[in-house]
């Protein structure tokens, strides 16, 4: 199995990725809008293709990636049925399985966070994705979302603490920067749930935690009841001067091919050192020769009345380049895949 786990920092929510080595079959599970173009940055990297999208549940923190990667990459949708979202195509309800190439992930119903949340436990035990319902030494609230108490205490203590202890949990957030739990930590140390904690006690706990309203919860809850899809139905501007693609890193990048056919459209930029090109057989013409080592201080020597790609030897150096002439506000930039090394190998 191919597993990931991703950070929002904003939100503090994790995204997971799990992917089929066979099949190159892949799933996510919560991702969040604003880093649509990360996960699937990552998923092209790692060679596999997304086939479904699964929601815990409807989030009230941050605006779900969803419907976005529906129409990027043709993925199914699958949240709880209770939910009643639309652009959902696979209404989910307890004991469902959903297959992901030879991965197979077991649906339960873990109401009590809100009256929709699910937690998908992998085939073999090993590894539960509880969103909010159980977090580490903690869990979600209660008190919206038709959250209930007594309904969720009855969901960790009753399902998911009757998984094996060995079971690791993987929670929908972190506040702390804890990554992952067992069932058999949550059993024993839980603050609410764990050790002789009962539902008076628990109910207790959370009727006197009386926590401010979510932030973003008059946005995010809206927009999640259509899966994350935007007010007008159309997709976030993307660059149209060239088929850039982003990296897992976040650096845009062009391929070499698209820039040797469309060299009189854009501006390219050298950052490699003045020696390296001294009797060098790999010097283009009609460049610009701005060492890496010198770019801070020569910013305004770069023209921006076109688009500009960056090169180097491999693409590493000319990476930064990009990070560094987008840090000056030059937006229409892109490093050339690969550098100079795989410009040759096309010569």
């Amino acid at each position: 199995m191919i597993f990931r786990q991703l950070f929002d920092l904003t939100s503090s929510t994790y995204t997971y990725l799990i992917g089929c080595e066979e099949t190159k079959k892949a799933l996510l599970i919560d991702p969040v809008f604003e880093l649509q173009r990360r996960d699937l940055a990552l998923i092209a990297e790692l060679g596999l293709t997304l086939e479904t999208v699964c929601e815990t549940h409807c989030h009230a923190d941050h605006v779900t990636a969803a419907w976005l990667l529906k129409q990027k990459t043709g993925c199914k949708v699958a949240s709880a049925e209770v939910i009643g979202a639309s652009n959902v195509d696979l209404p989910l309800v307890d004991g469902d399985v959903i297959q992901v190439g030879n991965e197979r992930l077991e649906v339960l119903a873990t109401p009590g966070h809100t009256d929709g949340c699910l937690s998908f436990i992998m085939a073999d035990h090993a590894k539960a994705f509880t969103g909010d319902a159980l977090l580490i030494r903690g869990c979600g609230r209660c008190d919206f979302q038709q959250g209930n108490a007594v309904t969720l205490f009855h969901s960790v203590r009753e399902k998911l603490f009757g998984l094996p202890d060995s079971c690791e949990v993987y929670p929908g957030h972190d506040y702390s920067g804890r990554t992952k739990t067992t069932v058999a930590e949550e059993k024993a140390f839980n603050t609410r749930l764990g050790g002789d904690a009962s539902q008076q006690d628990f109910v207790g706990y959370m009727d006197a935690m009386q926590l401010p309203h979510p932030r973003l919860i008059d946005h995010a809850v809206p927009a999640n009841m259509k899966s994350g899809e935007l007010e007008k139905g159309g997709l976030p501007a993307e660059v149209t001067w060239a088929p850039v693609h982003h990296t897992f890193s976040g650096v845009p990048e062009v391929e070499v091919e698209w820039v040797i056919s469309h060299r009189d459209k854009v501006h390219i930029l050298d950052v490699r050192e003045a020696a390296e090109l001294e009797n060098s057989v790999d010097r283009l013409e009609n460049t610009q020769v701005l060492p890496l080592t010198q770019l801070r201080d020569a910013i305004d020597e770069v023209p921006t009345d076109k688009p500009v790609v960056c090169l180097c030897r491999s693409g590493r150096r000319s990476a930064m380049a990009v990070n560094i002439l987008q840090e000056a506000g030059i937006t229409n930039v892109a490093n050339i895949s690969g550098g100079m090394l795989r410009w040759i190998e096309l010569s």
